[in-house]
């Protein structure tokens, strides 16, 4: 038990990955769904008026009417993807939760849409497919390894149609100094997130050169010791350009998030259209 502890405490070397893929987790993916569909919860998704605010300034800056095959990069639940789709897209999502994906094609049933949603890796997407226009949203691409966001970059840009556009959204350099490193625990009496039962969670905050930084939360039960890993990378204006430039993308226009608003260096995020 020492040394489990001992270990969970330790900062791990850049970008471990978790063992365990917790977003398929029966108790865990469940908590995630419920708080990506809390329209006030900014947390697994952003709240319900950023969200309706940002997919009508998608539909103006790139219309369905020149662009409308559109795949829809982590999709989670669908609640991009319905709004996309009720607009005039034509809309593929994938996600890597099997809980998220189930959601999301029986809301789409429900509603009548004719959304295509795929069950998978997007790290190994291989569509068959060329699509007009892709999002990445709630700055996952950032959550990604320097070597899977190159995997993402070219995956993109070989699923994408000669002029398609690439919109996707990163956590920026301001919000990285902002962050602050610490250590805190917790003891969930009666379960909570990650467990159903009772259980301990460690919470480190770490920082890494090169603006990255880590959420490491260790779990302790009376059955077993685990740790997840999530990992943000924080970009400049600068930075971000280079990352698409060398996939061979041109860039449109940089905004300062997915609603449009203007490009300043104190925002916290960081959102770029892209063109192949």
């Amino acid at each position: 038990m020492f040394n489990s502890i001992s270990r969970v405490l330790e900062k791990p070397p850049l970008y471990t990955k978790s063992e365990i893929a917790f977003w398929n987790d029966e108790h865990i993916s469940k908590q995630m769904l419920e708080a990506h569909l809390d329209p006030e919860f900014e947390g697994a998704s952003r709240k319900l008026t950023f969200i309706e605010k940002s997919a009508a300034w998608i539909k103006e800056i790139v219309p369905p009417s020149n662009f409308p095959l559109l795949l829809d990069m982590g999709c989670g639940p669908g609640i991009y993807a319905e709004r996309l789709a009720t607009v005039g897209y034509q809309v593929t999502g994938i996600d890597f939760s099997k809980r998220s994906i189930d959601y999301a094609q029986n809301s789409s049933l429900e509603q009548g849409l004719d959304i295509t949603y795929l069950y998978q890796n997007y790290l190994d997407m291989d569509l068959n497919k060329l699509f007009d226009f892709t999002i990445m949203i709630y700055c996952d691409y950032g959550a990604l390894s320097t070597t899977d966001r190159q995997i993402v970059m070219q995956k993109v840009f070989n699923h994408l149609r000669p002029g398609g556009k690439f919109l996707l959204d990163v956590f920026s350099a301001a919000k990285y100094n902002h962050f602050q490193e610490k250590k805190t625990w917790e003891i969930c009496h009666n379960g909570g997130f990650w467990r159903e039962d009772k259980y301990v969670v460690l919470n480190g905050c770490y920082k890494y050169s090169n603006n990255v930084t880590l959420e490491q939360i260790s779990i302790i039960s009376s059955r077993e010791t685990a740790t997840y890993y999530l990992w943000n990378s924080y970009f400049t204006k600068e930075t971000l350009i280079k990352e698409a430039n060398d996939a061979g993308f041109k860039v449109c226009k940089v905004f300062g998030d997915v609603t449009g608003n203007p490009y300043q260096e104190d925002n916290f995020t960081i959102a770029i259209l892209l063109e192949k």
